[in-house]
C-alpha cells in the first residue's frame, strides 16, 4: 500500500482526488493544509496541518513518514519550491506538482511543454506575492527541475471549471448575460483550452502513477473560441449576450485574452492518457450553472 500526501488544494479538485486514490483501494492517504478551511472525506484521511511557506513546518510534514507520491498543490513560489526540495530529499519516490497554462506567455497556439523550458529556465529567490502568478510558477517549476533529487512532474493546466469552482469565472459570463449586462471582451475569435475539476483531479491520479516527468499539459480536447462559449450561454439563459469595447472594471470579462491561448496534450497522449471533450461537459456545465444547479 502506497503512501501519498497531498499538499493543500482541498476544497477544489483535491477532494475528488482523494475520492480516486481511495477507490484504488491501495493508498494510505495524508492532507496536509493551514487548517483553516475543513474538507469533509468519505474515507479515513489522516489530517496534518502545515505552513507551506515556512521550512520548519513543511520539514515536519515531510519527516512524518517516507511517502511515495507528493501531490504539491500549493506552491507558488522559487523560496517555496526550494523548502520543498530540501523537505522531501531522500522521503519521496515521486512528485507531482500542480502548475498552469500562465508559465506560457501569449503567442503561437497550441503550446507544447518545450516553449517554457524549466531545465533552463533563469530563477532567484522570491518570495510567494512578490513575483506574477505565472513568473511565479515558472520559477518554482525551475527551481524543482533543476535542484530537485527525485523524480518531479508538473501538470500545467489552463483555467479549471466546475460546479465547486469558487473563482466563479464561468459564472460571471452566465450571470452578466441572465442580467443583461454588458461583458467586455476583446477578442471574442479567440479560442481557449480548459479542464473540468473532475478531470484534473483524474489526471493528477494518472500522471503520479505514470512515468512521465518533467512539464506535461492538460487539457480537455477541442480549442474553443470564447464565442462559442458565449453561444451555449445564450441557449442555456435564452438571452442575448451584450459584449462591449468599453464598460467599468466590474464588467470585463475574466477570459479576456488578446489572442488564442491553448495546449498541446501530445506529451501526455504519448503517455496513453485520454482526455474528454470539452464540447461533452461544458455546454451541461453552462446549463447547470444558468438552472441555479451549480
Amino acid at each position: 500500500m502506497g503512501k501519498v500526501l497531498i499538499l493543500g488544494g482541498t476544497k477544489y479538485f483535491g477532494k475528488r482526488l482523494v475520492e480516486l486514490l481511495h477507490a484504488e483501494g491501495r493508498h494510505e492517504i495524508t492532507v496536509a493544509t493551514r487548517g483553516i478551511t475543513g474538507a469533509e472525506f468519505d474515507k479515513d484521511v489522516r489530517r496534518i496541518t502545515v505552513n507551506r511557506t515556512d521550512a520548519d513546518s513543511l520539514g515536519k510534514a515531510a519527516a512524518a513518514d517516507s511517502w511515495d507520491i507528493v501531490y504539491d498543490n500549493i506552491c507558488f513560489s522559487p523560496n517555496e519550491a526550494l523548502i520543498a526540495v530540501d523537505a522531501f530529499e531522500g522521503r519521496v519516490g515521486r512528485y507531482v506538482l500542480t502548475s498552469t497554462l500562465s508559465v506560457y506567455g501569449f503567442g503561437s497556439s497550441p503550446l507544447r511543454e518545450e516553449d517554457m523550458d524549466p531545465y533552463n529556465y533563469p530563477w532567484a529567490a522570491a518570495e510567494r506575492g512578490e513575483l506574477e502568478y505565472g513568473e511565479g510558477k515558472r520559477q518554482a517549476e525551475a527551481v524543482f527541475f533543476q535542484k530537485a533529487a527525485f523524480p518531479v512532474a508538473a501538470m500545467r493546466i489552463p483555467i479549471v471549471l466546475g460546479p465547486d469552482d469558487y473563482t466563479r469565472r464561468l459564472h460571471f459570463h452566465v450571470e452578466h448575460v441572465k442580467h443583461e449586462l454588458p461583458i467586455v471582451m476583446p477578442n471574442p475569435s479567440a479560442e481557449m483550452s480548459f479542464i473540468s475539476s473532475a478531470e484534473t483531479a483524474e489526471f493528477l491520479q494518472w500522471l503520479g502513477s505514470s512515468g512521465l516527468v518533467g512539464p506535461v499539459n492538460a487539457c480537455s480536447e477541442g480549442r474553443i473560441a470564447l464565442s462559442r462559449m458565449m453561444e451555449w450561454i445564450e441557449e442555456a439563459t435564452g438571452k442575448k449576450a451584450n459584449l462591449v469595447a468599453e464598460a467599468d472594471e466590474e464588467h470585463h470579462s475574466p477570459f479576456g485574452i488578446p489572442s488564442s491561448w491553448t495546449m498541446d496534450t501530445s506529451k501526455a497522449a504519448a503517455g496513453e492518457y485520454r482526455f474528454s471533450q470539452v464540447a461533452d461537459w461544458l455546454p451541461k456545465l453552462i446549463a447547470d450553472i444558468a438552472a441555479g444547479r451549480a
